[in-house]
């Protein structure tokens, strides 16, 4: 070997050893991951089938109901299902804490609440490794009515609203137990819904005081019902609703918005297109559509009050409801089977949507912290320019900056730019289309993406 030989081959390998490294710092990560395939399948129509049967035969679940009876009512219902995520944490080596979460009603607080009433959610945490402080909530009621929502004594199966909600947080407790995610994961049972979203209420005004960092909050109420009242019978679709923009945002946060845009860009509705990408992503013939109104006209769901304190929360159901088994007596009139029975379950579809909420969770249990300080430039310029605030977090990949046309409800376009903070997308003018910037994990998972909240200065 001559010595311009040997200098030209220690030369190559420097280039290569450098040209590794760089790779290893920075590679971009995988576009899917296998275990969120094989939590997709993971669901047990059978074992929901178990749970419903079960929450049924509690005979009533009003949240006025008996709370004493060890077979009957509202507390025989909470007890059990403290006792099977008592199980569930018991099979996991402990994973879950596992705790009831009481709040008193007045008398007069509710014309539904006649008199002083405790309600009394049951709540799982799955303690995140790298951040315990973050957390992703599903919740399904616990309580169930008939006609007369004072009506605590005559049965009120509840099968489909909302045992089967309810089976569902179960259920996806019993599947990601079984793994460790960096952030931490909410299983709760929430009560005093059909009295006016007061389990909701509470546990949100919880957070708020004791300053949980809340990614999401996944709403699971009827996820069970195939045969609408409209006659059509659908088991490849679901509803996903979300609010626009916070009701918290301030006056200024309003201005800004009127001039720059990000009217369907809200918390809430990044988190339902985080929902609807991973369903197109990881499920089978399952169409998510995105509705875009808080719940459905003039009605409401547990989702609500987590969004009245600042939260992202969206409602999951079925896309085709059945009203002659939603608030009904069991009766028949007119031909017609009226009260929310165990026969209008299907439990392969509820197995489904309970399997949407699971990779749902699994996707942002594993994800970095979303960047945060997101900022846009490019007011009559050729180009946009974006910068965030780097994000803490050993898993770290990198970032993945989005933009779509501003008509469009879901993100179309995606880059992912490394681990700078700052990006400048070329020929990209900012008028005609709108931007987010989202946080992804070594493994590929993504944070719901951020609409930028501030401006960047000319000449920066």
């Amino acid at each position: 070997m001559t010595p311009q030989q040997f200098r030209t081959g220690i030369l190559a390998m420097f280039l290569s050893l450098i040209l590794g490294v760089s790779a290893q710092n920075n590679p971009t990560p995988p576009s899917s991951d296998q275990r969120i395939y094989d939590i997709s399948q993971a669901t047990s129509p059978a074992r929901l089938q178990s749970d419903i049967e079960k929450l049924v035969g509690f005979g009533t679940r009003n949240t006025l109901s008996d709370t004493v009876s060890q077979t009957r009512g509202i507390g025989a219902a909470r007890r059990w299902i403290k006792g099977e995520f008592d199980k569930i944490s018991s099979a996991c080596g402990g994973c879950l804490e596992v705790y009831y979460q009481r709040s008193l009603v007045k008398a007069g607080e509710s014309s539904r609440i006649p008199e002083d009433t405790y309600i009394v959610n049951v709540i799982a945490i799955q303690r995140g490794t790298a951040h315990p402080d973050r957390y992703i909530i599903m919740s399904g009621d616990i309580d169930s009515r008939v006609s007369d929502v004072l009506n605590a004594t005559s049965d009120s199966p509840g099968a489909n609203d909302n045992a089967s909600g309810m089976a569902g947080a179960l259920e996806t407790a019993r599947v990601l137990s079984k793994y460790e995610f960096s952030n931490s994961i909410v299983y709760t049972g929430l009560s005093g819904e059909e009295q006016g979203l007061f389990g909701g209420r509470h546990m949100a005004q919880v957070a708020k005081n004791e300053g949980w960092n809340i990614i999401g909050v996944l709403n699971n109420d009827m996820i069970g019902n195939i045969a609408g009242v409209d006659g059509v019978v659908d088991n490849s679709s679901f509803r996903i609703f979300s609010e626009p923009t916070p009701v918290t945002e301030t006056d200024q946060q309003r201005t800004r918005r009127r001039f720059y845009g990000g009217e369907v860009d809200g918390i809430s509705r990044q988190l339902a297109r985080y929902v609807h990408r991973l369903t197109d992503q990881y499920m089978d013939n399952l169409n998510a559509m995105m509705i875009y109104r808080l719940d459905r006209f003039g009605r409401g769901g547990h989702h609500r009050p987590f969004n009245d304190q600042g939260f992202a929360g969206v409602r999951i159901m079925e896309t085709h409801e059945n009203y002659t088994r939603q608030h009904q007596d069991l009766r028949t009139e007119g031909g017609i089977d009226y009260g929310d029975v165990i026969s209008g379950v299907n439990f392969e579809y509820a197995a489904k949507l309970t399997a949407v909420n699971a990779i749902a969770m699994a996707s942002l249990g594993w994800a970095p912290p979303a960047p945060s300080g997101v900022e846009i430039g490019g007011a009559v310029q050729p180009s946009t320019r974006l910068r965030w605030e780097k994000v803490a977090d050993t898993n770290l990949a990198g970032y993945k900056v989005y933009w779509r046309d501003t008509t469009a409800p879901q993100w179309q376009h995606s880059k992912f730019v490394g681990l700078q903070t700052s990006y400048t997308l070329e020929h990209l003018v900012i008028d005609n289309y709108l931007f987010g910037v989202a946080s992804v994990s070594k493994e590929g998972h993504e944070s719901p993406v951020v609409f930028p909240g501030g401006l960047i200065p000319r000449g920066e």
